[in-house]
């Protein structure tokens, strides 16, 4: 689990990929920012003249969508519909910076997976990575590093069931698209996509085409959320009423390095939109906690920001004269807080904050009508085990309720106190074995559902932006999720 007292050194950042995709797609969208079209579709869940073809009707016109409604069902619902199951996962990546340079350390460490394929422009990254494969006994790797569109190629091969991205925030949508198009299942960093209209457009692929498409939320797999959820499932806390969850991380400096971020694409997103642009890390667990998708479902989002003061006045001090960075002019909040109301009126806040100095937090709070937890620094209160407003010792909840992935895997290798692995290994079991994700396209697109709608509210003086159900009303039934139990290997 992150240390929590600890100052995050860089590879704490879950931020994606500083591959070369970043390079060209940074020119390509600041392009369109600065042409003053970038807001207005990002915002109110329209789409611009380059619409998927599977938006919502209406949105390639550049006519307004209600959030709420749902367009109508192209296929059949992937809720309840498990992996084939095969004794060999075949892995391509797209994406080698500094998340799928090192993500593909934990495939390669993996059983019964073998990384076939990997693209990224930046020739040097890709074969890097290529090098580690061989030195990993596997056979060397195709690698695609032909510009732009060179992960099309990768997704058309015959010999993939799994696509891997770790790329800037701008591509996740195009990617995913080709990999499901292309009959696999895909994996996307945090954010999924960055519009509502991009949302809706992966569910309906994903139904239509019976592949997956996940969410890689690592933060679901960290072993202080995955033991509050069983103790939430197992009424611990009582019945739930509130939770918090946050990305309060300052990232100034790692966004003003060009040796981290290749190219401003991270720090370009800071020009372009007002609201939580990376409210996955905390919405995911809490959602878990809630049975969000499976028994609730969020209904309307309100958020509030800051002005947008911490990372002008981090250039002023640290960006010598005539460095590009001055040419920018930022609007994202330093601090954005949003309430999020669920069905069952619960509520759950929401923090971002990357752009003034703080310790590191994702706050990670869960409250019912028995008690509360609260992390960063962790501790729990809940009756009839703690009296006097006294906080008690979480630690003492470890042998009954930690999961059994993290009984099983007490040391787990990678970054993040290991929860980078777990995830890994339970996404990859899954498809080995042939069994339900943990979560799916749903949850990925609910998790990041508050990145246009927090903008959209912000921009309205908070007034409330309805969730879309992107389940079209399947949310009402009890599923299984996070909460699971150890297969029989077979």
């Amino acid at each position: 689990m992150h240390d929590e007292n600890a100052t995050p050194a860089p590879e704490e950042s879950t931020d994606e990929s500083t591959g070369g995709h970043s390079r060209r797609t940074v020119l390509r969208t600041a392009g369109i920012a600065g042409a003053g079209l970038g807001l207005g579709a990002f915002a109110s869940g329209t789409a611009h003249a380059d619409a998927p073809a599977e938006a919502p009707a209406g949105a390639a016109a550049g006519a307004a969508q209600s959030p709420a409604d749902a367009p109508a069902r192209k296929g059949k619902t992937m809720i309840g519909v498990p992996f084939e199951p095969r004794s060999t996962v075949r892995v391509g990546i797209i994406g080698l910076g500094n998340r799928g340079g090192s993500m593909i350390d934990l495939f390669l460490a993996l059983p019964g997976v073998r990384v076939v394929a990997l693209c990224d422009p930046v020739k040097d990254k890709t074969a890097a990575a290529a090098k580690k494969v061989v030195a990993a006994g596997q056979p060397a790797p195709a690698t695609y590093t032909n510009g732009d569109h060179a992960y099309e190629k990768l997704c058309e091969r015959g010999d993939l069931d799994f696509v891997y991205v770790a790329t800037p925030w701008d591509t996740h949508f195009a990617m995913a698209r080709s990999a499901m198009l292309n009959g696999k299942h895909v994996g996307v960093e945090c954010p999924v996509a960055m519009r509502l209209d991009e949302l809706w457009a992966l569910v309906d692929l994903s139904e239509r085409t019976r592949r997956h498409c996940m969410q890689l939320e690592n933060c679901c797999y960290g072993k202080n959320e995955m033991r509050v959820l069983r103790m939430a499932h197992a009424g611990k806390f009582g019945d739930l009423l509130h939770g918090a969850g946050a990305y309060n991380h300052d990232l100034r400096g790692l966004m003003f390095d060009p040796k981290y971020y290749e190219g401003p694409w991270r720090r370009l997103w800071h020009t372009r939109l007002r609201g939580d642009l990376y409210p996955n890390h905390g919405f995911g667990p809490v959602a878990n906690y809630m049975d969000v998708n499976r028994g609730d479902r969020v209904t309307h989002i309100s958020s509030f920001g800051t002005p947008s003061l911490g990372l002008a006045e981090y250039r002023k001090e640290h960006m010598p004269p005539g460095d590009p960075s001055w040419k920018e002019t930022y609007i994202e909040s330093d601090r954005t807080i949003s309430l999020v109301q669920t069905a069952k009126g619960r509520v759950i806040r929401l923090e971002h904050d990357v752009s003034t100095p703080h310790p590191y937090s994702r706050i990670n709070s869960l409250g019912g009508t028995r008690g509360v937890f609260e992390d960063y620094p962790e501790r729990i209160y809940i009756e009839p085990d703690h009296t006097n407003d006294e906080w008690g010792d979480f630690g003492k909840y470890a042998a009954e309720f930690d999961h059994w992935l993290w009984k099983e895997h007490a040391n787990p290798p990678g970054g993040h106190g290991g929860m980078d692995y777990i995830m890994i290994f339970r996404l990859m079991q899954c498809m080995r074995l042939g069994l339900l994700p943990d979560f799916d396209v749903y949850d990925a697109a609910t998790w990041t559902a508050p990145v246009p709608l927090s903008h959209a509210s912000i921009k309205a003086k908070g007034a409330p932006q309805a969730i879309p159900d992107f389940t079209r009303g399947l949310w009402k039934k009890a599923r299984p999720g996070m909460d699971s139990e150890k297969p029989k290997e077979s």
